[in-house]
């Protein structure tokens, strides 16, 4: 730049460029010249303040504003910095305004309450130019003024920006002003002021403001969900980040790092101590008893591989919060129709007399009373079973909820699930000021007796089909009749109907689904029914996201809608997310929580954990989906911006940064050659099936259209609508038209030769088809967001009897089971995608670990055997060894006790997790490991009865219930066996001495520490709690045969000499 002689001062830190006067005759040019910045409200350059620097407004961040910008901020605005949000402090030759500090340090009482000087300069500021000089300004320059460098038609010419004399310290605009005569100069209002300090502008400064903001309100106060998909977290250059409609929709909560930390470097002290420990086991064998020693290192080793597995993928927990404010002010704005995008909500269910047709009722009552825009929201019920009650009982729930989803809405009722909100023990007046609330309250608690006495009535008809099957109110037979012989049903109960409630709003859309099924099928059971709802939703409504819930998993927050679409609909991370997972809670839980029900330990602790790496996994209910995400798209790439270059660099180093290039460059189309081979959903090429046609006929629309078709399926309107990526329906499809192809869609032959189950929607294969859907997206390079509000989303009702507990950990581990033996094993799927390796860890750790019930049925087989033969697993203890076991003992303490700290998880729930882990992997782990090998290899379906025993009435009655099912015999065994092992070493001990009790303590320890995990089942076996208190008869039972012993080793009656034996005489021969 060419200073005409000028120095040039300046500071990088504080981004101030400036040119100081050589002479008189020398000329400052532009502020822009100056300091390099322009007043980003207004378009103006920065003045000079009366000491010749640049002005500052705001100190912390130095976001270039011009003076007047920043006084009529101060005087009309939100008194802050656009960009940091920083509070504007008072600057000399300011007035004061509400909020401004006492003590300032500012002398400046001229002008501290001088009101009226600030409204001048507003007006009429343009008039702090004293003199223009047109020559020295370029012809036909624009001028910049509040329109981001866009001159207004509407500004009059008057109006334009004004130009300072050049002489020595004044500035110079370069844009001249278009005036009528340009040798005509302006006469200055006051010629003997120097109005530089002032700054520049136009005439109709204030006016141009108040225009500028309203059309910037406009524009930007609502922004459209069509943001570009390479944007990663935290990159939004486009949206202006200036008021809280703005601002990120959520944000990422780090655990404290006075918290973390620790747990981290405990983590690497505990991985050092397991070697050593292991070092010291392998070095040391027992010579006497090899094999015990032996099989308990192996069983070590593998604990330790398992603890990895879990451990590590909780490296990174971390916690979410959402601004649901945010996500009104972004997309509902006031007058206009809501911009928050569509949501269906499925609903699965498939035998009414196992899941009760009233906790459906309630699920589907939640829904429809959602906090969402009614026009938004559709639910689909899926009705695997095709029974005729659950369609009865969802036509009286369509009725019911007329009156009940505007009651809710008007009093912001929750939960809004009926049963659980008249059944709560709360107090329902709080801040309730509505003086007909409580009148409309009883009245709908009446109502909702009516409901479910109509409910009841119907369970209570269908105890007993008829011969000839059930009929409809019009005589036609019931489709559903044979449950596995039936045409798909259809049938839209509310929404778009003409239905209103009692208040004539619009109601969200509610449809009854029982896709078709007949003999010789494979219906793939709920991954199939879910797909089947999939399609029907695409054909009817096609929202871009999707909710699906269990029958009995009702909506506890009427927002759970809106916190999802916090992470969905935010412009700058939201297009990466495939799904929001939500924590499963439960009611009707006893407080002790005996069987570990509420898992506490996976969701506060390894979800939030997951959360920090790629997302957490996908656990059945509670999700919401993105559609396209379903559909097997990959996740959009993130744009890499190019490097900078340099040519300071030697010719040598260059040279070596080329090499370096070039083996980058290849390694990188390595790795999109496999990323490419493994994207099997958009090589559309590898799903032809027989001969190849041409180029040309390749490159046809209906060549495109027969991939979509063989990908999709055979339904024209559906492969159309899964390119919508916003969702939506064709605009000239009626609804009979779209009710017909509906029905195709759920065509029990739909998915032959098609990607349904393998590539797109839930994936075959397993019975819990959650994890290897999850996987599935994870592995096309998508991440997922846990997101735990305040209020719990969703709450479902758990097994909470022991028996029914067992059966449940058995049918999950029995799908990991079939995962592992699957071609989508994470062990050796998916490498090349998107996954990340600590991910897959968590991956591994899910369907590994029912193979860990082996060594530990072994591992709490041995304090037993080690008490029965007199032999232990570890030699005479050293000092060394001693250190080495209490330092492990210690590190798994300790860990744990980090674990509750950043997880917020109560001791007692850690506790029972821990004894329902080993409880669990002695039984039902062991069981499906067997019934997936035999399923798997050999083809053999076995399945385990569960007959009913017992069952009282009260409060927790099913806890109490005692189920007999083989499930019961392995715990039950190895509960026996180590209550016999401490006996016989006890009575061992006492009858050989003192010496004996030392060895005896390891062998005790180790029998006592299977008893205490395995106490839940010996409670769950022996009943209620009301009866002979569980610990009293255990312990009852080891003293007494303590005390036998004792009285048999030490015999008062026998004196401590022997017994006197004298010759009595008598020949007793």
């Amino acid at each position: 730049m060419n200073t005409g002689g000028r120095l040039i001062a300046g500071s990088h830190n504080r981004n101030e460029f400036v040119l100081i006067n050589a002479d008189e005759s020398a000329r400052i040019r532009s502020v822009e010249e100056l300091s390099g910045q322009t007043c980003q409200i207004c378009g103006d350059e920065i003045e000079l303040s009366v000491d010749g620097e640049s002005f500052v407004a705001c100190n912390e961040c130095a976001f270039p504003v011009c003076r007047p910008c920043y006084e009529y901020e101060r005087r009309e605005g939100n008194q802050s910095c656009p960009q940091c949000k920083t509070r504007y402090k008072r600057i000399k030759g300011s007035p004061r305004v509400e909020g401004d500090e006492e003590d300032d340090g500012i002398d400046d009482l001229d002008f501290e309450f001088d009101y009226s000087r600030s409204g001048l300069e507003s007006e009429t500021f343009s008039r702090r130019n004293s003199e223009f000089d047109l020559a020295s300004a370029p012809p036909g320059s624009q001028i910049p003024l509040l329109t981001y460098g866009e001159e207004d038609v509407e500004i009059s010419s008057d109006s334009h920006a004004l130009i300072v004399s050049p002489s020595p310290g004044h500035i110079h605009r370069v844009h001249q002003p278009h005036f009528p005569d340009p040798a005509a100069h302006p006469r200055p209002m006051v010629p003997q002021k120097d109005l530089a300090v002032y700054g520049y502008g136009s005439v109709a400064w204030k006016d141009r403001m108040e225009e500028w903001k309203r059309k910037q309100n406009e524009k930007y106060q609502v922004v459209k969900h069509d943001g570009d998909s390479s944007l990663g977290d935290g990159d939004d250059a486009d949206i202006p980040m200036m008021d809280e409609g703005r601002q990120p929709l959520s944000r990422k909560v780090p655990i404290k790092s006075s918290k973390i930390n620790p747990y981290r470097m405990l983590i690497v002290l505990r991985l050092v101590i397991l070697g050593l420990f292991f070092h010291y086991r392998i070095l040391h064998p027992v010579n006497d008893a090899y094999a015990l020693w032996l099989i308990s290192v192996i069983c070590e080793i593998w604990f330790a591989v398992s603890w990895v597995l879990d451990q590590f993928p909780k490296w990174y927990p971390i916690e979410r919060e959402t601004y649901l404010d945010r996500l009104s002010l972004r997309y509902e704005k006031e007058g206009k129709p809501s911009e928050l995008a569509g949501v269906d909500v499925f609903v699965s269910t498939v035998d009414p007399m196992k899941e009760p047709p009233l906790i459906t009722a309630n699920t589907v009552l939640s829904i429809l009373a959602v906090d969402y825009p009614v026009d938004r929201v559709a639910c689909y019920v899926s009705d695997d079973g095709a029974a005729m009650l659950t369609f009865e009982a969802l036509s009286e729930t369509a009725e019911f909820a007329r009156k009940w989803v505007p009651f809710c809405k008007k009093y912001t009722i929750e939960p809004r699930a009926p049963e659980w909100y008249f059944c709560h023990k709360m107090d329902y007046l709080k801040n309730k000021v509505h003086p007909a609330f409580v009148r409309e309250r009883r009245a709908m608690k009446r109502d909702y007796e009516e409901f479910k006495v109509k409910i009841n009535a119907l369970v209570a008809t269908a105890q007993k089909v008829p011969e000839e099957g059930w009929t409809m109110q019009d005589g036609t037979p019931w489709p559903g009749n044979n449950v596995r012989d039936h045409p798909g049903m259809i049938q839209v109960f509310l929404g778009n109907n003409g239905v209103r409630d009692v208040e004539n709003n619009e109601l969200p859309r509610l449809v009854y689904v029982s896709r078709e099924k007949r003999p010789g099928f494979d219906h793939h059971k709920k991954a199939g029914a879910m797909n089947s709802l999939i399609r029907v939703s695409g054909v009817l409504s096609n929202a871009p996201y999707l909710l699906n819930v269990d029958c009995d998993h009702y909506i506890n927050n009427s927002k759970a809608l809106r916190e999802a679409m916090c992470f969905m609909m935010d412009p700058q991370s939201g297009k990466k997310i495939c799904y929001v997972q939500f924590p499963q809670r439960f009611d009707g839980i006893d407080k002790s929580d005996r069987y570990s029900n509420r898992n506490v330990v996976f969701f506060d602790i390894n979800m939030k954990g997951l959360d920090g790496l790629q997302g957490p996994i996908y656990v059945g209910t509670g999700c919401v989906f993105r559609r396209q995400a379903l559909y097997g798209f990959d996740a959009p790439k993130k744009k890499k911006t190019k490097r900078m270059t340099c040519n300071c660099w030697p010719k040598w180093c260059l040279f070596c940064c080329g090499l370096r290039k070039n083996r980058k460059s290849k390694t990188t189309d390595k790795k999109k050659k496999n990323r490419e081979a493994s994207k099997q959903i958009h090589a559309l090429e590898n799903i032809e099936e027989g001969t190849k046609g041409t180029n040309d006929a390749a490159k046809s629309p209906e060549a495109a259209q027969l991939k979509l078709e063989k990908k999709f399926g055979q339904s024209p309107v559906f492969v159309a609508s899964a390119g919508m990526e916003n969702g939506g329906l064709a605009r000239n499809a009626s609804p009979a038209s779209l009710l017909r192809e509906a029905i195709q869609v759920i065509s029990c032959g739909y998915e032959d030769k098609t990607e349904w189950g393998k590539e797109i929607g839930w994936i075959y294969g397993s019975v819990t088809e959650d994890i290897l859907t999850g996987f599935k997206m994870h592995s096309h390079g998508w991440r997922s967001v846990y997101c735990t509000p305040k209020i719990p989303a969703f709450k479902g009702s758990a097994p909470i009897n022991l028996s029914d507990r067992l059966h449940q950990v058995l049918r999950w581990a029995l799908g990991s089971v079939e995962i592992f033996l699957s071609r989508h094993c994470p062990i050796w799927y998916g490498y090349g995608g998107g996954l990340k390796w600590l991910e897959r860890l968590s991956y591994i750790n899910s369907v590994v670990y029912p193979w860990t019930s082996i060594p530990l049925l072994v591992y709490c087989s041995l304090p037993a055997i080690c008490l029965l033969t007199g032999k232990f697993i570890v030699p005479e203890i050293s000092n060394y060894a001693s250190i080495l076991f209490m330092a492990l003992f210690g590190s798994i303490a300790v860990t744990g006790i980090l674990e509750m700290q950043w997880g917020k998880v109560g001791i007692d729930d850690w506790w029972r997790n821990e004894q329902f882990w080993v409880i669990g992997g002695v039984s039902a782990h062991l069981f499906a490991l067997f019934q997936g090998l035999l399923k798997v290899l050999a083809g053999v379906e076995t399945n385990f009865t569960v007959t009913s025993k017992a069952a009282d009435d009260g409060e927790f009655s099913e806890l109490y219930i005692f189920k007999w099912t083989s499930l019961l015999i392995p715990p039950t065994t190895l509960l026996i066996i180590n209550v016999i092992g401490v006996i016989v070493g006890i009575s061992d001990a006492i009858s050989n001495g003192y010496d004996s009790w030392g060895p005896l303590f390891g062998r005790l320890f180790f029998a006592f520490w299977v008893i205490l995990h395995l106490y839940p089942f010996l409670k769950g076996l022996l009943g209620k709690q009301d009866r002979m208190p569980t610990i009293i008869l255990v312990w009852s039972i080891l003293l007494a045969s303590i005390l036998t012993l004792l009285w048999v080793r030490v015999n008062p009656f026998v004196a401590k000499g022997g017994p006197i034996l004298e010759i009595c005489g008598l020949d007793c021969l």
